[in-house]
């Protein structure tokens, strides 16, 4: 099994900055593309951003392209995401996901393993 411990969540106003992060243990070697995810209130779980194994290649939303930066350091089996230009809108609940494949993902589903999540608030 893997364990995935999010971190990092928290209050920001609208415009600045946050950073959220993500730590895999256990069976670690068994997992390749790690993701972003978010859920706001009332909403279904969406796609925020995603790396595949080698961290070469990033996908985002098309609604946080170029504000969110996904980062991996596979070394320390770990997952970052750097949030700048934050809105109001980006208030949810941030997820941690991998899967046991080397490409990544924006489908929910697709993704074997889930952290508890890290909540991240914007205010306007």
């Amino acid at each position: 099994q893997v364990q995935l411990v999010e971190s990092g969540g928290g209050l920001v106003q609208a415009g600045g900055s946050l950073s959220v992060s993500c730590a895999a243990s256990g069976r670690t070697f068994t997992i390749f593309a790690m993701g972003w995810f978010r859920q706001a209130p009332g909403k279904e779980r969406e796609f925020v951003a995603a790396a595949s194994w080698g961290g070469g290649r990033a996908s985002y939303a098309d609604s946080v392209k170029d504000r969110f930066t996904i980062s991996r350091d596979n070394t320390k089996n770990t997952v970052s995401l750097q949030m700048s230009n934050l809105k109001p809108e980006d208030t949810a609940v941030y997820y941690c996901a991998a899967r046991r494949a080397t490409r990544s993902s924006s489908a929910p589903d697709e993704y074997d393993y889930w952290g508890k999540g890290t909540q991240v608030t914007v205010s306007s």
